[in-house]
C-alpha cells in the first residue's frame, strides 16, 4: 500500500461516518491552534506523514513546521503548529500521533542501534517483522533511524531460509532450483541463503550465484570463523538472538550487515501529544 492508501483506509476506520464527539460539541465555524508537543527524548519521524493526516482530513488547515524528521528531539520541543477549524483539527489528532508515534519509536530504537555499530563497517538491516500494511511507514522510519532496509517484501529477493532448505530437500536443491526458477522468469534478483553450520557455509560456497550468506544464530566465536571463512567473497550478514547488548561484538566480527526483527515489532512508541494553546 501507499502511504496515501494507508492513511486514506485509517481515517475510513477511525472517523467512520463522522467525528460525532467533535461536531455535536464545537461550532463548525470555530477555529484553533494546535502544537505538536514532544514529551520525552528521542529521534522524530513521521512529520509528513501527519501533515497529509491533516490535509486530508481539511486541506484549508496551515501547518507550520519546525522540526523534520530525523531530528533529535527533547522533552518540552514542539515539531510544527497547525492552524485552522477546530474540529479538523481534532478530527486529525489521534491518527496522526498513532502514526508520529510509533514511527517516531522506530527511528529511536534504530538510532539506539546504529549508535553500537560507530567504528565498524557493519551496516544495520531491518527484517519483514512489520505491522501488516504499515511497512512503507515502519521502513522508512528505520532509515530515518540510521538503519537500512533489507528486501520490502517476498517479491523484490530470493532469500532460502532454513524451512526452504528442509522442504527443497538441502543447499544444493534449493540453489539449483532457484537459478532454474530465475532463469525460466527471466527474473534478475539477488540470492541470499541461510546457512546454520560452518559446514552449510562451505557448501554454499561451491555456488557462483549466491550474492549474501545469513549466518543465522551463530554464536560470536563461530561468526568469526564463518566471516573468515567467507573472506569477501560474498556478503555476509548475522542474524538471530542478537541485540543491543551484543550488538557491537557482533559487529566486531567484521559481518557486513546485521539485521534485527526487533526494530519494528519490539519498540516503545516516542511519548507526545497534540495540544491547543493561544
Amino acid at each position: 500500500m501507499t502511504i496515501d492508501e494507508i492513511i486514506d483506509a485509517a481515517l475510513k476506520e477511525d472517523i467512520g461516518n463522522g467525528d460525532h464527539t467533535s461536531l455535536s460539541t464545537i461550532p463548525s465555524s470555530a477555529r484553533g491552534k494546535a502544537r505538536l508537543l514532544i514529551k520525552e527524548a528521542g529521534i522524530i519521524c513521521g512529520i509528513d506523514v501527519a501533515f497529509r493526516v491533516l490535509h486530508k482530513v481539511d486541506n484549508t488547515l496551515i501547518i507550520q513546521r519546525i522540526l523534520s524528521d530525523g531530528d533529535h528531539v527533547s522533552t518540552g520541543d514542539v515539531a510544527f503548529t497547525v492552524e485552522g477549524s477546530s474540529i479538523s483539527i481534532l478530527t486529525a489528532e489521534r491518527l496522526l500521533l498513532n502514526f508520529m508515534q510509533r514511527m517516531s519509536g522506530i527511528a529511536t530504537t534504530t538510532n539506539l542501534y546504529v549508535q553500537q555499530l560507530k567504528g565498524t563497517n557493519t551496516r544495520l538491516l531491518d527484517t519483514r517483522k512489520t505491522t501488516p500494511l504499515l511497512r512503507e511507514l515502519e521502513k522508512y522510519a528505520v532509515k530515518t533511524g540510521g538503519g537500512e532496509n533489507h528486501r520490502f517484501g517476498l517479491f523484490d529477493m530470493i532469500l532460502i531460509k532454513d524451512n526452504h532448505v528442509d522442504f527443497a530437500g538441502g543447499i544444493a536443491n534449493a540453489i539449483k532450483a532457484v537459478e532454474a526458477y530465475l532463469r525460466s522468469k527471466d527474473l534478475n534478483l539477488k540470492i541470499e541463503i541461510e546457512a546454520r553450520t560452518l559446514d552449510d557455509v562451505k557448501e554454499i560456497l561451491c555456488y557462483k550465484d549466491i550474492h549474501r550468506i545469513m549466518l543465522d544464530n551463530f554464536s560470536v566465536s563461530r561468526m568469526k570463523e564463518a566471516v573468515a571463512l567467507i573472506n569477501g567473497r560474498v556478503e555476509t550478514e548475522a542474524s538471530g538472538g542478537i541485540t543491543i547488548d551484543n550488538l557491537r561484538e557482533y559487529a566486531e566480527t567484521g559481518v557486513d550487515f546485521i539485521s534485527v526483527g526487533a526494530l519494528t515489532h519490539h519498540i516503545k512508541s516516542l511519548d507526545m501529544s497534540l495540544k491547543a494553546f493561544n
